[in-house]
């Protein structure tokens, strides 16, 4: 069973953490000063402001800022800044141990899923596919907020994830499964692969999405996961954007997903608001999922967080 991190209430103190590529200081504080603002204290990494090329300090920098906030009886919840580059660096330098005991909520997107599904597969624990630091501003929609915290601060024992108004999911392939929800980012999981770190699909639904790749990058790194055998392990797969994804040699995203997907044969979901897109919703990772694509649906059917503290 995985283990569900404590459910984030009012008062609660985030820690806010550095993990990929840097992010220039008046955004982070600006940021933080709405966290602040929401209610919550604040806990700052180390090297929160580092910057170190294109990395925000070394992996082990930035690795020891996320064990500190998970050692950090104070901190409820660790809230990257951004993605960006380099998250798979300090997987090796992570205690999963030490993080299993300790379970906290974990939330972000883009090359911050390489983290979010080594936490389910290494130390059990539920993370959630969803806000940023950089997204906490007054012009994010307030359904991403409204995802965001039905995901880490109710205890309800199944919540539907449904897109905002005008944006329909799109079934492809009729079919009805359940199991653990894995994926995030597409870029990011192919650059995994052959890692002790390679995202395990096997008897699970499988979620991607990406952002400003043209689709015949798309395609190839699709057939990655494939030849990798992603594709026929998983149970499921949805699809969500592919944001600034430019048309090549004439073909589309829609394309790609009805030339390469559709015929996989698995149940298949597309235009799931989540990740780079404008709308995000708030995807449990390692929490177990039913994908009905018969009736259009998508249900979290276990709480992604406990009750207790």
């Amino acid at each position: 069973m995985p283990i569900r991190p404590p459910m984030l209430q009012p008062g609660d103190t985030i820690g806010i953490v550095t993990l990929g590529s840097p992010l220039d200081a008046s955004t982070i504080d600006a940021r933080i000063e709405n966290v602040r603002a929401m209610g919550f204290n604040v806990v700052l990494g180390q090297y929160v402001y580092a910057q170190n090329g294109f990395l925000a300090g070394t992996d082990q920098q930035r690795a020891s800022d996320l064990m500190m906030m998970f050692q950090d009886e104070r901190v409820n919840m660790i809230l990257p800044t951004r993605g960006g580059t380099g998250v798979a660096g300090i997987l090796p330098y992570l205690d999963f141990q030490v993080i299993r005991q300790s379970p906290k909520i974990v939330t972000g997107y883009s090359d911050i899923t390489v983290l979010l599904n080594a936490l389910h597969q290494y130390a059990d624990l539920v993370t959630f596919h969803s806000l940023l630091l950089i997204d906490f501003k007054p012009e994010t929609p307030a359904y991403n907020f409204d995802q965001f915290f039905a995901a880490t601060s109710l205890y309800t024992m199944t919540r539907m994830i449904e897109n905002p108004p005008g944006m329909p999911l799109i079934s492809r392939v009729a079919g009805n499964v359940t199991g653990p929800l894995v994926g995030g980012n597409l870029t990011s999981f192919v650059d995994t692969l052959g890692t002790p770190y390679e995202i395990d699909t096997r008897g699970k639904i499988l979620v991607l999405e990406d952002t400003h790749e043209p689709t015949n990058t798309v395609y190839r790194y699709l057939n990655d996961l494939k030849l990798a055998g992603k594709f026929e392990d998983c149970i499921g797969i949805m699809m969500g954007e592919c944001t600034g994804c430019l048309a090549a040699y004439g073909t589309s995203y829609e394309d790609v997903i009805n030339e390469f997907l559709v015929p996989l044969g698995k149940p298949l979901m597309t235009n799931l608001a989540t990740g780079h897109g404008l709308y995000k919703a708030a995807l449990p990772i390692g929490a177990t999922v039913n994908l009905d694509t018969i009736n259009n649906t998508i249900t979290i059917v276990e709480p992604t967080v406990s009750a207790t503290t």
